[in-house]
């Protein structure tokens, strides 16, 4: 398969899925990089921000269907998660949600073998450095940790669809920084788990019946960490096609699970 055909294996349902939440919380940024490159993100601050403590961070990557350059539509899944009172209360943290352009990627990969019916990712193009997007993530998430009150041992990293991939892609390049991560419907590079297999709590979660990006690539790499001895989740949804991160975010435990892991 194509590049083509490979942002189609991505893309991810457009509608926006507020709640009634006032998404405008998330405030609109542009981040430079040291090379002048510019990374569109939406931010939210914990409610009565003090600059005398210190908040866990979280970064949030989207799906190939929420790329862009409007500055919103990475929004579209997971943003009104965080918006809600009693989470808010009980989990004041920092949420990025960056945005990748329309003919980008987090990870540079191609499709090219099979598997089961189903395209497989080759990972080998992504083996030796991230892609350029994810690299300038990464910049943006160091200049938070300079510039805001980040608790630098409570640093999270969670995606879905493309940002599943670019979840596990994150671990593999800086495995010291995140204490826990949660990947939904994506897949990953297992020649590069053991980077974070000791590093960071995974939790894995995909649809059964997933018929965009194959089941197969999440189940794979949980096995490949729970060889490793990691700190691994996996949980498969029996009637959910790639819209797996519905029901991820409607689990009770999700959020208690992410927030209670520390580096120390």
């Amino acid at each position: 398969m194509d590049r083509v055909q490979f942002s189609v294996l991505f893309m991810c349902c457009l509608s926006f899925t507020g709640y009634g939440q006032d998404l405008s919380l998330y405030e609109k940024k542009q981040f430079i990089s040291s090379n002048g490159d510019p990374l569109d993100y939406r931010i939210l601050f914990p409610e009565n921000y003090n600059a005398k403590e210190s908040y866990p961070l979280l970064l949030f990557l989207h799906g190939a269907g929420e790329r862009g350059e409007d500055n919103e539509k990475q929004l579209t899944h997971g943003a009104a998660m965080f918006l809600e009172p009693e989470n808010r209360e009980k989990y004041p943290a920092i949420v990025i949600f960056p945005q990748c352009p329309e003919d980008k990627y987090w990870i540079d990969i191609s499709i090219r073998s099979q598997l089961g019916g189903k395209g497989d990712p080759d990972f080998k193009e992504s083996i030796k450095s991230p892609s350029e997007e994810l690299a300038l993530v990464n910049e943006l998430v160091e200049s938070m940790i300079e510039t805001e009150k980040v608790d630098q041992d409570r640093i999270y990293v969670m995606g879905l669809s493309m940002g599943g991939f670019g979840t596990f892609e994150t671990l593999a390049r800086w495995p010291e920084k995140y204490a826990a991560a949660v990947g939904i419907c994506g897949g990953g590079n297992i020649s590069l788990t053991k980077n974070y297999a000791d590093e960071t709590a995974i939790w894995i979660t995909h649809g059964a019946k997933d018929d965009v990006v194959p089941v197969a690539l999440s189940q794979r790499l949980f096995h490949a960490l729970k060889e490793q001895g990691a700190e691994v989740r996996y949980t498969e949804f029996p009637e959910a096609n790639h819209n797996a991160w519905d029901p991820t975010f409607s689990m009770p435990e999700l959020l208690p699970w992410i927030f209670s892991h520390s580096k120390k």
